[in-house]
């Protein structure tokens, strides 16, 4: 599967030269060419892409390895989990989850956790099996600066514990970190107040569009502090105040072009599909055409 998307994505990327009879080339040229192209094919679109399996919950609940077989067979090569009632495993063991994944040619990269207890225990399962990350899904609006400032020594302990067991913290926005609070944006108290050795961040794209930041302009400022994205459209009718307007991707108002591109040059590395709202379609479905849309993508 993996083979063959490359090889797809590879397609897409060359150029019309790329595809003369190679004897007409010479040898140089024959390695001048591929190198050239290869390197354009991996700038401009994404090897890996994941998805947040609170996408398809629903589907989890029921029967979380033949949803995860049905996500791996529609491209998904990366996971990112939650707790669905069944533990960050869905019920397995930390080993057996991982050879399950492993089995099917998905990293479990990373998972929502509530990390503000029992985090070392979580950790030690996670770093045991290579997760690469832990993540605070959700901290709740705080009521002023200093709060945040508290949340943020909290971020710093955590990240503490996480690197301890050889994997990173990081940090998922809603749209309340983009409210101004006493005159600043508590985005930016937890990016500047948050030690960069311990912390990361993952920008949920929609919900920082739906708050009326500008994704563009924090991977620019912040280089290397998100390295973890929510890639999930927004519907184009819906009013500036309508939290609730997921869409599958590519029918929305976000540039993903242009979002992508600027988040992968400022050290973003893990894309991971993420939707709320399905308008007629099931979960499933709406999951393979945002594997697909992501998988053509050039950007």
């Amino acid at each position: 599967m993996n083979n063959r998307r490359k090889f797809l994505k590879l397609g897409t990327s060359l150029s019309l030269g790329a595809f003369l009879p190679f004897q007409y080339c010479s040898s140089a040229e024959k390695n001048k060419t591929v190198k050239i192209n290869l390197k354009e094919a991996v700038d401009g679109t994404l090897e890996r892409i994941g998805i947040q399996l609170y996408s398809v919950k629903e589907d989890m609940a029921k029967d979380p390895k033949g949803t995860i077989e049905k996500l791996a067979q529609f491209g998904y090569n990366q996971l990112e989990g939650f707790d669905g009632g069944q533990g960050i495993f869905w019920g397995m063991n930390n080993t057996d989850f991982k050879a399950f994944t492993d089995d099917l040619g998905l990293d479990y990269a990373a998972s929502h956790a509530n990390v503000f207890e029992n985090l070392e225990q979580t950790a030690e399962q996670a770093g045991e099996i290579g997760m690469k990350y832990l993540i605070c899904p959700y901290a709740g609006e705080q009521s002023s600066v200093e709060k945040y400032k508290e949340l943020a020594v909290k971020f710093n302990q955590a990240g503490e514990v996480c690197r301890n067991n050889g994997l990173r913290f990081a940090y998922h926005n809603h749209g309340y970190t983009f409210k101004e609070v006493e005159g600043q944006i508590p985005q930016d108290i937890l990016l500047k107040e948050t030690d960069p050795e311990l912390v990361d961040f993952e920008l949920d794209i929609y919900w920082a569009v739906t708050a009326g930041a500008d994704p563009n302009e924090y991977f620019e400022k912040y280089k290397n502090r998100f390295r973890l994205c929510h890639v999930k459209d927004r519907e184009k009718s819906a009013p500036p105040e309508e939290t609730d307007a997921s869409i599958v991707l590519g029918e929305g108002s976000i540039d993903f072009r242009e979002i992508l591109r600027t988040a992968k040059e400022s050290g973003m590395e893990y894309f991971i599909v993420e939707q709320e709202k399905f308008d007629g379609l099931s979960p499933l479905e709406a999951a393979e055409k945002n594997a697909t849309y992501l998988n053509k993508l050039v950007f």
